[in-house]
C-alpha cells in the first residue's frame, strides 16, 4: 500500500478573487484527460464552478473536488485537487479544506500580486502547517511583473521564494519559460490549445539573467545539504538535476522555500510544468506527520499512521446536499480504509452511520468505488446526521480528530415564507443549508417567533438566499441585512437573587449571591468560577446555576443581542430541603443574570472590518474623505503597480453597498476587500440607534 500512498498527492489551489484559481484546475483536468472541452469562467461553462450562481458571477462559491491522474517519470501519480473560493466571504471553505489537504498551490496574479485575500489564505495555510508551491499566472496581462511578484512574496508573506522557472517575454509577448533546474526553455504551441509544447534554446538576452537566478538557486539547495554544498563551492556543474529536485523537495515540505513557477493558463502556457511540480515537490500523506487526536475513553493523545492496517479515522470536512442522491459527506481517510455498505462510528453525534455507497468525485459528478483507503479523500452517501468536522472512526478503537475552528457570522437578515405551505419547506430547507456550512447560523427569537439568518456577509446571504429560491424552490421575504451587534458588560457587581414560588403542593426555591464582572486576556463565552464553601449548594445546583448563566448569556438587557463573554464567580448560596430543585436554581441564575446586567453598565459591540482598497492614485483624496465619514482609522496608505492601497479599519454598519458608492467614486478603476477583525464598542451617540433596531422587527 505505502508504494501506491507515495503517489497520492492531496492538494488544494487557493489564491485572492481573480487570480485565476478555477481557469488554473479547468486546465489541469484539460490535460490529464478529465475534460474534453475547456471549460472557461468568464463563459460559465468552467466544470468546477458548477453552481448556477458560480457560473452567473464567474466566482467560485463551493470548494469543488475532482481526481486527476497524471504520468510523471513513468509513474501515475493520483491527484485529489480541492477548488477552494477567493471571495472573503467564503473564507471557511478554504480552511475547511486545507485542514485535510498535504500540500497547496498558491496562485498570484502577475500584475496584482499578493492580495488581501492571499494573505488571508496563506496565514490559513500557516496555520495548518501546508507545504506551498508558487504559481504566477497571467503572465500574458498588460503590467505582468514576474521579478516584483516574487519581492512581494518574499516580503509580505515571510517565506524564502526560490524561482524555479524564468518567464520568456512578458504582457503579449509571454511564450513560454524556462526551467532553471534543466537548463532548458520550452515554447508553448498556441494551436493545440497548449498540448503541445518543445524544447527550444534559451533567449540570448536571458542568458545572464538565467545565470544569475540559477546561481540563487543553487545557493539556497546547498544551504540544506553539505554534499550539494562542497560541490558548490568547487564544481557547480556536476549537481545534478536529481540532487536539486530531492533537496528542494525536502526544504518545501519543512516549509522552508517555495518553488516559484510561472504561466499563463487562460492562454494555455505553463500548466502541465505546474502539474509536474505537484508531484515532484508536494508530499504524500507518508510525508507529514501523523494525525494527532484524543481518546474519548482515556482522555489521552493518540496518533493515527497513514496506513491500512491502523484502526479507521476519517474526518468529514464538507457536508453538501445532492440534487440526486441526497446529502454528501466529502471526508479525508487519514488511516486504515472503509468500505461501501459497510458502518462507522461518529463521535460527534455519539451514533453509528452506514455507508451505503462510497464515490470519487469529479466536480459534481459521481463514480462509485468499492472503497476508500488511508491517504485518500472520498465522498459517503448514507449519513442520517452528521455536521461538517465530526471524526468518523472504527467504535473499538474511537478517537477525537482536532476539529475545525470557524468565525463567527457578523451579518443577519430576517427572513419569512411567502406562504402557509412554504413554512415547512422553509425550515427544512434553511437546517439543509446551516448542515453544509458551519458559518451560517438559523435563530429563531422566543419572543416574537421571528426568523433571522446569520452570515459573514452580504455576498454570502445573498448566495444563500438565492439558492434557497433556485435549489429548494421556497419563496421567502427577507429583510435588509442588519450587523450582528453583541453586548458586553463594563464594571463588576455583587448581586443576591432569591427565587421563591408557592403553588399549594411542592413549591419552588433558590438563593444564590454571586459576582459578575467583564473577562480579560480576550477570552470568549462563559467563565464561571465555584466560590462556595462548606457544601453551600450540591453539585447538581452549581451545574444548574452554570447553565441558567449560559442560557442567559444568549440574549443581553439592552436590545437582546447575545453577550461575547463574561466572568460570573458564584459566592454562596442557599437551598431548601424539599422545595430546590435544579430547574429552580437555572431559573433564579437566569433572573439574577439579567438583574445584575442592568446595573453592570452594559454597553453594544459592533463587527470592526479590515478593509482594503487599491485605486489610482487621482481618486485617493475622495476615498479617504469617504473613508472618514464612515468612522473609520486609516492604519497606512502604500503604493503598488496600480496606484495606492488603503489600509483601514471600519464598522461593518457603515459599509453596506460600500462596492457601489467606491465605484462611483473612482469611475469604476478601484476595488476593496473585507474581512472581519474584532469586535469593538459602539460610541455612545450611536447606541440609541441600535437600541431602537434592536427592539423592533428586522423586517
Amino acid at each position: 500500500m505505502s508504494d501506491e500512498m507515495k503517489y497520492i498527492r492531496n492538494i488544494g489551489i487557493m489564491a485572492h478573487i481573480d487570480a485565476g484559481k478555477t481557469t488554473t484546475t479547468e486546465r489541469i483536468l484539460y490535460y490529464t484527460g478529465k475534460s474534453y472541452k475547456i471549460g472557461e469562467v468568464h463563459e460559465g461553462t468552467a466544470t468546477m464552478d458548477w453552481m448556477v450562481q458560480e457560473q452567473e458571477r464567474g466566482i467560485t462559491i463551493t470548494s469543488a473536488a475532482t481526481t486527476v491522474y497524471w504520468d510523471f517519470n513513468q509513474e501515475e501519480y493520483k491527484i485529489n485537487i480541492i477548488d477552494t473560493p477567493g471571495h472573503v466571504d467564503f473564507t471557511v471553505e478554504v480552511e475547511r479544506s486545507l485542514r485535510v489537504l498535504d500540500g497547496a498551490v498558491a496562485i498570484f496574479c502577475a500584475v496584482g500580486g499578493v492580495e488581501p485575500q492571499s494573505e488571508t489564505v496563506w496565514r490559513q495555510a500557516n496555520k495548518y502547517s501546508v507545504p506551498r508551491i508558487c504559481y504566477i499566472n497571467k503572465m500574458d496581462r498588460a503590467g505582468a511583473n514576474f521579478y516584483r511578484i516574487i519581492d512581494q512574496i518574499e516580503n509580505r508573506l515571510d517565506i524564502t521564494p526560490v524561482a524555479i522557472q524564468l518567464p520568456i517575454g512578458s504582457e503579449e509577448n509571454f511564450v513560454g519559460l524556462v526551467d532553471l533546474i534543466q537548463n532548458k526553455a520550452y515554447v508553448w504551441d498556441d494551436e493545440s490549445l497548449g498540448a503541445v509544447y518543445e524544447e527550444a534554446e534559451i533567449p540570448e538576452e536571458m542568458l545572464d539573467q538565467v545565470e544569475e537566478y540559477r546561481n540563487i538557486l543553487l545557493e539556497i539547495v546547498a544551504e540544506y545539504d553539505e554534499s550539494i554544498l562542497e560541490k558548490y563551492l568547487d564544481k557547480p556543474e556536476t549537481i545534478t538535476e536529481e540532487e536539486i529536485v530531492k533537496v528542494l523537495r525536502k526544504a518545501t515540505i519543512a516549509l522552508d522555500v517555495c518553488p516559484v513557477l510561472c504561466g499563463s493558463s487562460f492562454k494555455n502556457k505553463g500548466v502541465q510544468n505546474l502539474i509536474n511540480a505537484v508531484a515532484q515537490y508536494l508530499p504524500s500523506p507518508l510525508e507529514v506527520e501523523a494525525i494527532s487526536g484524543i481518546n474519548p475513553k482515556t482522555n489521552k493523545p493518540e496518533e493515527r499512521n497513514p496506513d491500512v492496517k491502523e484502526p479507521f479515522s476519517a474526518l468529514a470536512f464538507k457536508i453538501a446536499t445532492d440534487p440526486y442522491v441526497g446529502r454528501i459527506a466529502f471526508f479525508r481517510v487519514y488511516s486504515g480504509q472503509v468500505e461501501a455498505g459497510s458502518t462507522v462510528f461518529n463521535i460527534g453525534t455519539q451514533k453509528r452511520e452506514r455507508l451505503m455507497r462510497l464515490l470519487r468525485m469529479h466536480s459534481n459528478k459521481q463514480t462509485a468505488v468499492e472503497n476508500i483507503q488511508a491517504g485518500d479523500i472520498g465522498v459517503a452517501v448514507g449519513f442520517k446526521d452528521i455536521r461538517t468536522g465530526d471524526t468518523l472512526c472504527d467504535e473499538k478503537h474511537p478517537i477525537i480528530l482536532e476539529n475545525i475552528d470557524f468565525p463567527e457570522p457578523v451579518i443577519t437578515v430576517a427572513v419569512e415564507p411567502r406562504t402557509q405551505e412554504d413554512i415547512d419547506k422553509l425550515s427544512l430547507a434553511l437546517r439543509k443549508l446551516s448542515e453544509e456550512d458551519p458559518t451560517f447560523m438559523v435563530k429563531v427569537n422566543d419572543e416574537t417567533g421571528q426568523t433571522t439568518i446569520h452570515g459573514m456577509g452580504e455576498l454570502h446571504l445573498d448566495i444563500l438566499l438565492d439558492r434557497l429560491k433556485r435549489e429548494f424552490k421556497v419563496e421567502c421575504n427577507h429583510g435588509k441585512p442588519r450587523v450582528a451587534y453583541k453586548e458586553a458588560i463594563t464594571k463588576s457587581v455583587q448581586h443576591r437573587e432569591v427565587y421563591k414560588k408557592q403553588t399549594g403542593g411542592k413549591g419552588k426555591f433558590a438563593d444564590i449571591t454571586f459576582v459578575i464582572e467583564p473577562v480579560e486576556n480576550n477570552m470568549k463565552g462563559l467563565v464561571f468560577v465555584d466560590e462556595t464553601k462548606g457544601g453551600a449548594l450540591t453539585k447538581e445546583y452549581v451545574e444548574a446555576v452554570k447553565s441558567g448563566f449560559n442560557t442567559a448569556m444568549r440574549n443581553g438587557v439592552l436590545a437582546g443581542y447575545p453577550l461575547e463573554s463574561v466572568k460570573v464567580r458564584l459566592l454562596d448560596g442557599a437551598y431548601h430541603e424539599v422545595d430546590s430543585d435544579a430547574l429552580s436554581f437555572e431559573i433564579c441564575a437566569n433572573i439574577g443574570f439579567k438583574e445584575a446586567c442592568r446595573k453592570a453598565s452594559p454597553i453594544f459591540l459592533e463587527p470592526i472590518m479590515e478593509t482594503e482598497i487599491s485605486s489610482p492614485v487621482d481618486f485617493i483624496g475622495n476615498i479617504s474623505g469617504d473613508l472618514n465619514r464612515r468612522r473609520a482609522i486609516i492604519n497606512q496608505i502604500d503604493s503598488d503597480s496600480h496606484g495606492q492601497v488603503i489600509k483601514a479599519m471600519v464598522p461593518l454598519s457603515e459599509m453596506f453597498g460600500y462596492v457601489t458608492t467606491l465605484r462611483s467614486l473612482s469611475s469604476g478603476r478601484a476595488t476593496s476587500t473585507m474581512e472581519f477583525s474584532h469586535y469593538a464598542e459602539v460610541p455612545s451617540e450611536l447606541s440609541e440607534e441600535i437600541l431602537y433596531q434592536g427592539k423592533y422587527s428586522l423586517l
